[in-house]
C-alpha cells in the first residue's frame, strides 16, 4: 500500500480540459514564471482551508486569466482592470461566498487602479492577489506602472525614465494607508524561504476573507523571464537584487484580529422590480418569444483571432439589416493574444429578438480545428455547417441530422491573391443557405465594410462570388 504525501491539490482539475491543445496534464506557464508557483499555493489553500466550493475566483485580462484552465472552483473572467468592481457586485449579492481577485500589475496598477482603491477604501470583503512582475507580460513586455527605473521594455527601449514616467507605483504602501483594509503584505516568489512566507501570507488573507473581516491584499514579486530575456535562475536573482530594493517585503498592515466580521447590508430593492427592468416582457410577443411561424435564423461563426470572424459576422448582420430584418451581433474572443479563439453569434428575425445568444445554430461557419471541437455539437437538427478544410483536419464524431460541407477556403483565398479574404469567401458560401437575404444586400454589406479600403474592395467582391460558386457546386455534387 502506497501513501501519497505530496500530490496535485484537490482544487486543481484532474485534467486541464479547458486548456487549448493536446497537452491536458500540466500547466503551460513559461519556465521561471511565478504564476505556476502561486497557482499551487492557491490550490493548496483552497483545499486545506475547506474553501474550494464557496470561493469565487475573479480572473481579468492578462496572463492571470489562464487560471480558469486549472482551478476546480467557481470563477468568472472579467474585462481588463475590472476585477475589484465585479468582485464587489458578487460579494454584495452573495456575501456567503469568499471572493478572490487574481491580478497582474498592468491590470491592477494601471487601468484598474481606481477599482482597486475604491474597493479597498470601502473595505469590501475580498482578497486581492497581486502578481507584480514589472511588465505587461502577456502582450509583449511593455512598460508597466511597476517597471523599475532604467528597466528596458518594448515601450521604454532606453530604460524607464524617472523624469518622463515617474517612479514605480507602490501598491502595498498606497492601500495600507487607507483606513478600511485589514491586511496588506508584500512577499516574493524567488526563493524557497520567500515562497514559504508567501504561502503563509496567502493563507492569512484567505482566512480573514473566510471570517468576513474585510479587504486584504497580498502582493507577490514574480518574474517574467521571457520579457526580461533571462533564464529562470537569472530572473529570480533579479527579483532578489533589483525588485526587492524598490518594493520592500513585509507586512504593511494587519488589523484583522481587532476587526469584527462585516455584517452584509440589507438590500434596498425589490428583486421582482429589478427583474422586470432587466428582462422586460414584451406583451406583443408574449414573454419575449417569437411566434413559431415567424422567421428567426441563428448563425455561429468561429475560428482563430485574426481570421476575420467578427467582421464576417458584422457583414452578415449588416446584410440582414439592409433587408429590413431585426438582427443582433454578439462577439466573443479569448483573452489570449496569440492562438486565441474568436466567435460571434448572429440572430436574424422578422420580429423582435428575445436573446442574442445562440445555443443551437441553424448555420455554422467553422474556420479552425479548435472551433470545430468546441462548437460542432451546438447545431440545430437539420442545420448546416460549412468548414474550412485547410484548417480543420478532423471532424470527429459528426453531429446527427445536419448537413456538413467542407470548402478549401484558405487555399482558394491564396489563389485569388490574398489569404485574408477567406472570411468573405465563406460569407459567399453561407449566403447560399440564407435565401431570405438577397445577394444585393450582401454586396451592400461588403461595400460598407470596405468603404475606406478601396484597394481590397474588388478582391473581396470577387471572393464573395467565388464562395457562392464553390459551395453551390459542392451542394449540387452531393445531391
Amino acid at each position: 500500500m502506497r501513501k501519497v504525501v505530496f500530490g496535485k491539490p484537490g482544487a486543481f482539475f484532474d485534467l486541464f480540459e479547458r486548456r487549448p491543445g493536446q497537452i491536458k496534464t500540466n500547466m503551460h506557464y513559461c519556465p521561471g514564471c511565478g504564476h505556476g508557483i502561486l497557482h499551487k499555493l492557491i490550490a493548496e489553500a483552497l483545499s486545506d482551508l475547506d474553501m474550494q466550493k464557496d470561493t469565487i475566483m475573479v480572473w481579468p485580462v492578462g496572463c492571470s486569466v489562464f487560471g480558469y484552465y486549472y482551478f476546480d472552483a467557481p470563477g468568472i473572467s472579467v474585462p481588463h482592470g475590472r476585477a475589484p468592481a465585479v468582485a464587489t457586485g458578487i460579494v454584495r449579492s452573495r456575501p456567503d461566498f469568499n471572493v478572490v481577485c487574481y491580478q497582474g500589475d498592468g491590470d491592477l496598477a494601471a487601468i484598474g487602479l481606481n477599482e482597486l482603491i475604491q474597493a479597498a477604501n470601502r473595505g469590501e470583503n475580498i482578497t486581492v492577489l497581486f502578481v507584480n512582475n514589472a511588465t505587461y507580460g502577456m502582450t509583449g513586455g511593455q512598460m508597466a506602472p511597476t517597471t523599475l527605473p532604467g528597466q528596458k521594455t518594448q515601450t521604454s527601449p532606453y530604460g524607464r525614465s524617472i523624469e518622463n514616467e515617474g517612479y514605480p507605483m507602490k501598491i502595498c504602501e498606497m492601500v495600507s494607508a487607507l483606513d478600511s483594509p485589514v491586511y496588506v503584505e508584500r512577499v516574493a516568489l524567488s526563493t524557497p524561504a520567500h515562497i514559504r512566507k508567501a504561502r503563509a501570507a496567502l493563507r492569512k488573507a484567505f482566512s480573514y476573507t473566510k471570517e468576513k473581516k474585510g479587504f486584504s491584499l497580498v502582493e507577490f514579486l514574480s518574474a517574467c523571464p521571457v520579457n526580461l530575456k533571462m533564464s529562470a535562475e537569472e530572473s529570480d536573482k533579479w527579483i532578489q537584487e533589483k525588485m526587492i530594493a524598490h518594493f520592500p517585503l513585509g507586512i504593511y498592515k494587519d488589523v484583522g484580529a481587532d476587526r469584527n466580521p462585516k455584517t452584509p447590508a440589507t438590500p434596498e430593492y425589490d428583486k421582482a422590480i429589478v427583474k422586470d427592468i432587466l428582462y422586460p416582457q414584451d406583451d406583443e410577443l408574449g414573454a419575449g418569444a417569437v411566434p413559431a411561424d415567424d422567421f428567426i435564423f441563428k448563425i455561429k461563426c468561429a475560428g482563430f483571432g485574426g481570421q476575420g470572424i467578427l467582421s464576417m459576422g458584422l457583414m452578415i448582420a449588416e446584410a440582414a439589416h439592409q433587408q429590413g430584418f431585426q438582427v443582433t451581433w454578439l462577439p466573443s474572443y479569448g483573452p489570449e493574444m496569440r492562438g486565441g479563439t474568436a466567435n460571434c453569434s448572429v440572430v436574424v428575425s422578422s420580429r423582435k429578438i428575445p436573446s442574442p445568444i445562440v445555443e443551437k445554430a441553424d448555420l455554422m461557419i467553422i474556420f479552425s480545428q479548435l472551433a470545430m471541437d468546441k462548437f460542432k455539437n451546438g447545431m440545430e437538427d437539420g442545420g448546416t455547417m460549412i468548414y474550412d478544410e485547410n484548417n480543420v483536419v478532423s471532424l470527429g464524431e459528426k453531429p446527427a441530422n445536419c448537413r456538413i460541407i467542407g470548402m478549401n477556403a484558405s487555399e482558394i483565398a491564396k489563389n485569388l491573391g490574398d489569404a485574408r479574404i477567406a472570411n468573405t469567401l465563406m460569407l459567399g458560401a453561407m449566403s447560399v443557405f440564407m435565401r431570405r437575404i438577397s445577394r444585393s444586400s450582401f454586396l451592400k454589406a461588403i461595400r460598407k465594410s470596405f468603404a475606406r479600403k478601396e484597394k481590397v474592395l474588388d478582391i473581396n467582391l470577387r471572393a464573395f462570388g467565388e464562395g457562392e460558386k464553390t459551395i453551390s457546386k459542392a451542394v449540387a455534387e452531393k445531391i
